[in-house]
């Protein structure tokens, strides 16, 4: 992730949640140098002309208020794969998505916005409410046993970089031996990272041994943290959407704090102690 002129990809959908992703987007992108891209999914081709005039319209106006380059993208299909691929196709280096949340049927068939994150190969950052700050000055870090906990941590490096951030380690407290082991490996390995890249950096261990994402969640809150760096899970199936995958509850936080969402990849292997 070296300072290049790389798009951030922003689906719109022409409502106050997009508007909210966009501030997030335009104010990582004037301190990393990076350029906009606005994306509109359209479910009948008959719609792509005039959604393409009104997107132009959108990226012209925001492009000169915050003097920033904005291009469009306005695909037929469905947002849950389309999104994924359009972002794959231009390389873009994070997708900025707004989101409600879960609200009424959604709590049943689950998180819109878990659905298109799955899976991709881009990080998402999904946003609820207008950006309170410029800079993401305090971030939340989980850690726990499982081995692609360390893809996190080039991120956690590149905000650190850019925004002066602070890491919050936020440890899972777990007894059984073998995954304490390996919970001890991971923080280990990140610690090491951290001080090897000069990154200033915390740990706190949560309380209870259960329910971690809501003890993440309430330990953001309580220390007034500006994102949250999360995994989400391989191989997400209808069930996690129902009985509610860890990210979803994380996701979709009462406290409205951002979320980036990291997926895990597949062209990696164990690197160095990390679990």
């Amino acid at each position: 992730m070296e300072k290049t002129k790389k798009t951030i990809l922003v689906p719109w959908d022409f409502t106050k949640v997009a508007e909210n992703a966009l501030e997030h987007a335009i104010n990582l992108a004037k301190i990393a140098d990076n350029d906009i891209t606005l994306i509109n999914i359209v479910s009948s081709i008959h719609d792509l002309d005039t959604t393409t005039v009104k997107l132009s319209q959108v990226a012209a106006i925001e492009g000169r208020k915050h003097e920033i380059d904005i291009k469009i993208i306005v695909k037929k299909g469905s947002i849950f794969n389309k999104i994924r691929e359009e972002a794959e196709r231009i390389e873009a280096m994070l997708v900025v998505m707004g989101t409600h949340g879960i609200k009424g049927m959604q709590k049943l068939t689950g998180s819109r916005a878990l659905k298109v994150i799955a899976g991709s190969k881009t990080p998402f950052l999904v946003v609820q409410k207008a950006p309170v700050k410029e800079t993401y000055q305090n971030v939340v870090f989980p850690v726990d046993f499982s081995i692609e906990n360390k893809e996190k941590l080039r991120w956690a490096n590149y905000l650190s970089r850019y925004y002066k951030s602070k890491i919050h380690l936020f440890v899972l407290n777990i007894t059984e031996p073998t995954l304490l082991k390996r919970t001890r490996n991971n923080v280990s390995f990140a610690k090491k990272y951290f001080e090897d890249n000069l990154i200033y950096s915390g740990i706190t261990v949560s309380k209870k041994t259960t329910d971690f994402s809501q003890q993440t969640i309430d330990y953001a809150n309580e220390i007034n943290a500006d994102i949250i760096i999360i995994m989400t899970t391989k191989d997400i199936g209808f069930t996690d959407y129902v009985f509610g995958a860890i990210e979803q509850q994380i996701i979709a936080n009462s406290a409205k704090i951002p979320v980036l969402c990291v997926s895990p990849r597949t062209d990696l292997k164990k690197l160095g102690g990390f679990y």
